[in-house]
């Protein structure tokens, strides 16, 4: 028994309380990225930040209190505190591995797994007692999620689109002609993209066009509606690339 009672004297408690407090704002940091993502639907949300931010918090912690541990009946011990954040970033790198999801030529979930890796870095930081900067990167964090994709919307650049286009059995589709039909709407198609099969003998074409200016380029809605219209085209899909 008074082995155990010296778990609870007064520097072991002083250790539990300060490793207590990194945990509560680790939590509430973690929470803060977190809620982005929560509030856009993604399957990553404040839970899963808060515990990655705690954990890191804690891993990194308590090496700062080695005189402490084994009940300050270990000796001398060396420990490393740069070896406890390789181990977090590496172990957390898998958890973020997780999320991305691949569905066809699109990529999805980067910029979750990306944020999930920034949460156990902000835990990091707490634990070794950088609080201005966790909280800094924590607030950038959010701030980057949230602002930098309306700003990525606004400034120019290029869509890819993943066109899938079945034709009727007496059309036979010229590669030139779609090429032009492309150019003519703002698109170029990428040669070496192109695959063709054969279903119920009607050709399908699969291939990816790139919009030659994303605010001038015909919106995949309109394209939708002209495919629809068009002559010797039996069905099609066009979807967005994000990769």
């Amino acid at each position: 028994m008074e082995e155990l009672q010296h778990y609870w004297s007064g520097p072991f408690l002083t250790a539990n309380g300060f490793i207590g407090l990194h945990l509560l704002g680790a939590l509430l940091l973690g929470m803060l990225v977190g809620y982005e993502r929560s509030y856009n639907g993604r399957a990553a949300g404040m839970r899963t930040y808060g515990l990655v931010c705690m954990a890191s918090t804690a891993l990194t912690a308590f090496v700062g209190q080695s005189a402490l541990w084994y009940g300050s009946n270990a000796g001398h011990v060396l420990a490393d505190p740069t070896r406890v954040v390789q181990g977090v970033v590496t172990g957390v790198g898998f958890l973020g591995a997780g999320v991305i999801m691949k569905d066809g030529l699109s990529i999805s979930g980067l910029t979750t797994a990306a944020s999930i890796w920034a949460a156990s870095t902000i835990g990091v930081l707490l634990g070794v007692g950088f609080y201005a900067a966790a909280m800094l990167l924590a607030l950038l964090c959010m701030l980057s999620m949230t602002l930098l994709h309306r700003l990525e919307a606004r400034l120019p650049g290029r869509s890819t689109l993943e066109v899938c286009v079945t034709f009727g059995a007496t059309h036979a589709p010229v590669f030139e002609e779609l090429s032009n039909v492309a150019e003519a709407r703002g698109y170029r198609v990428i040669q070496d993209s192109l695959r063709i099969t054969c279903s119920d003998r009607s050709p399908v074409w699969r291939f990816c066009v790139v919009g030659l200016d994303r605010s001038r380029a015909t919106s995949p809605a309109l394209l939708a509606h002209e495919m629809s219209n068009a002559d010797g085209v039996a069905s099609f899909s066009i979807v967005p690339v994000r990769n």
